[in-house]
């Protein structure tokens, strides 16, 4: 059901957005790859191949959003799905009594901004021109798929304003469903847990071995090609729509 498509990936120069637009073309799909300037989005783009388009994007800016979008009916004529992978996160307790320092308020500012406001931009502006689509046999259109976390469900200590971004993509997922049914567009959000990504990558081999080992089943890092598989797979199941899937494992994370 990818063929012929044509997805704007947010966050599609590393990790989990990366993997949605390599599997996405893998199935005859074209893509517009978002990521910031300063990311190696352009190289990306690049070394898939003619059905990726870079379009350099703040997902918090209006006009970077409205060039992408524009980008994807200039050259290739239509727009199906909107898949929000873009992100940032922080680490700091709300108020750290050994420095008696509280959280900066910028940095909890900030990350609400990318995370919550930047979907809803990327969500609010893609969804015009997906309504131009005609419906298919189910009267759909297209499809929104945003990345929440499980850190919406059970975040760590250190973590309230990631938790409290991706928590707000959350309860915002049934709301604009039903916003967007009447167009024929459904909306979806995928919570994943621990993946491996550039974010984890990062650290010491034990970490991570740690890591892997409070999950259930499989005790491993996701790998962001699964994360994909489920995007695609929400794209080609449709009746789903207003749900949030987690995709962890069956970890349920500590304090």
């Amino acid at each position: 059901m990818l063929k012929n498509t044509v997805s704007l990936i947010t966050g599609g120069a590393s990790g989990l957005g990366k993997a949605c637009v390599e599997r996405f073309v893998q199935q005859g799909g074209k893509v517009v790859l978002c990521d910031l300037p300063t990311s190696s989005g352009a190289e990306v783009a690049k070394s898939i191949g003619p059905s990726v388009e870079f379009a350099a994007t703040d997902v918090t800016s209006e006009k970077d959003v409205e060039n992408a979008i524009s980008l994807a009916k200039d050259k290739f004529g239509k727009l199906d799905h909107v898949i929000s992978c873009a992100g940032v996160g922080v680490a700091y307790k709300t108020y750290n009594f050994n420095k008696k320092a509280p959280h900066k308020l910028e940095d909890f500012t900030r990350v609400i901004m990318v995370n919550t406001v930047g979907t809803f931009n990327v969500i609010r502006l893609g969804a015009g021109l997906i309504g131009q689509n005609e419906p298919n046999e189910n009267g759909t259109r297209g499809v929104i798929i945003n990345t929440a976390s499980i850190a919406a469900y059970d975040g760590q200590m250190g973590q309230a304003a990631y938790s409290a971004s991706k928590g707000a993509i959350v309860g915002m997922t049934l709301p604009i469903a039903r916003d967007l049914a009447s167009q024929g567009i459904r909306v979806c959000t995928i919570a994943p847990g621990l993946f491996d990504t550039p974010l984890l990558s990062s650290l010491p081999e034990k970490v991570k071995q740690f890591l892997s080992k409070s999950i259930p089943h499989p005790q491993r890092l996701g790998h962001p090609n699964e994360f994909a598989l489920l995007a695609q797979s929400v794209i080609e199941n449709p009746l789903l729509n207003g749900e949030v899937i987690r995709l962890d494992g069956a970890l349920r994370m500590q304090p």
